[in-house]
């Protein structure tokens, strides 16, 4: 137990570093609160849905679409207010919603990941959270609360902080290694290409995990934790020695980044042919289901003894600013963050709930699956969530893709990456 709350304080000391505060909301008018304001809650009253409102909400598909069809079914027997999942993963959300929005067929209530905060904002397609705003900026993790504040003002309602960890296969490897020299050498007796069999398997291409390669060794996607769009470190000197470890790890998985997608991998670690990989909190039921006798532990340290540093990020809900509901939508997103709702999606996603009096509940406190990811969180650089971050990703995982495939020097393809995103971000302005 003691153990387990040490993890915990280190990785709120950790999430508290990241950003700066948001600022207090702007009162209204007195000529503005006497009028009706659909929009805003009063501060006497409940906030209650129009008549007749529907809601459209997005969400990823597998336990997180479990968990919003039974938020769903609660709020319409407390409300009234019919609602209709379509699944849509949380990470496709944004550009959707800019086409679907304009054309009156968009979501009314989405899911997303902070880091999309920033382009929501500037893009006009989200409604400021005038609701839950105070809860969220002082019962919720400070990682949280930043995560979904741009430029002063809290728009996201958020539902989870994640960072992903090593799953490793109990029945093909009894302890977790502790760094990658032991990973390499249990690869020379299990590795069998030909059945498929690799001793740790990754999204290679996806810069989301192998950023951790990157950052543990120093590098880093913008300065000023994350703020400072002039300043990129994806190229530094020491993001360069960190790509070249990762890409000596082709040694143990002799693969194009193409098949070791995540759907490959998470395949291969279900079938018990994987005997580890790199994955999220997300993909835990996954694997109970599929009866995998898995174990979570940090991930591996690096050459010199330094810890990787995997992304963290928050997931949350944001309010269409097309919703023709803003009542109901805004009172469904403050419905699914209450601890009662988070408290149960964490029970059937295994996501944990970035509230901070939460993490004394005995569901959280007592689960085996938590330590490890909240041990894993102490070492996490949060995902930037300036609008610029959305010009990074691809840039970044076509670096990881060259210099894995074809042989590309790692300095060149994280020059070309950085000049693609400066030219990216250029343009914008």
């Amino acid at each position: 137990m003691k153990k387990f709350l040490s993890f915990l304080l280190i990785a709120v000391l950790v999430f508290s570093l990241v950003g700066c505060g948001a600022k207090e909301e702007p009162a209204q008018n007195n000529k503005e609160s006497k009028q009706e304001n659909t929009n805003q809650q009063s501060a006497s009253n409940e906030l209650t849905p129009e008549p007749g409102a529907k809601l459209v909400v997005w969400e990823s598909e597998g336990p997180e679409s479990d968990w919003i069809k039974y938020v769903a079914e609660k709020f319409k027997e407390k409300y009234g207010v019919e609602v209709t999942y379509e699944a849509v993963p949380n990470t496709d959300a944004k550009n959707k919603l800019a086409t679907d929005g304009p054309a009156g067929v968009g979501a009314d209530v989405f899911v997303a990941p902070h880091d999309h905060t920033g382009e929501l904002v500037t893009s006009g397609l989200v409604q400021v959270n005038d609701v839950t705003a105070d809860r969220v900026k002082n019962d919720f993790m400070k990682a949280a609360a930043d995560g979904v504040t741009f430029e002063g003002q809290v728009y996201g309602y958020p539902l989870a902080i994640e960072t992903y960890a090593l799953f490793y296969n109990k029945d093909l490897i009894s302890k977790a290694p502790e760094t990658f020299e032991e990973i390499i050498e249990f690869a020379k007796k299990y590795n069998n290409p030909d059945e498929n069999k690799y001793a740790l398997m990754w999204d290679v291409a996806n810069a989301y995990f192998s950023h951790s390669f990157i950052a543990g060794n120093g590098g880093y996607v913008f300065g000023n934790g994350g703020t400072n769009k002039d300043d990129i470190g994806l190229n530094s000197d020491a993001a360069v020695e960190g790509a070249k470890f990762m890409v000596s790890l082709k040694e143990i998985l002799p693969l194009n980044s193409a098949d070791t997608n995540y759907q490959i991998m998470d395949g291969l670690f279900s079938e018990g042919k994987a005997a580890m990989i790199i994955n999220g909190p997300w993909a835990v039921k996954g694997y109970q289901e599929a009866g995998v006798n898995f174990g979570i532990a940090p991930l591996p340290k690096l050459p010199g003894g330094k810890h990787p540093a995997s992304f963290s990020g928050i997931r949350s809900i944001f309010v269409s600013s097309y919703t023709k509901y803003p009542n109901a939508a805004k009172l469904f997103a403050k419905f699914a963050t209450s601890d009662e709702m988070l408290l149960k999606r964490f029970e059937i996603t295994k996501q944990i709930p970035p509230v901070k009096s939460l993490m004394n509940e005995d569901i959280i406190k007592n689960d085996d699956v938590v330590a490890p990811f909240l041990a894993q969180a102490q070492y996490a650089v949060p995902m930037p969530s300036i609008p610029q971050m959305g010009v990074v990703w691809e840039p970044y995982g076509a670096a990881f893709a060259s210099m894995w495939n074809d042989g590309v020097d790692p300095k060149e393809a994280l020059d070309n990456a950085v000049q693609t995103v400066k030219e990216a971000i250029a343009s914008q302005e």
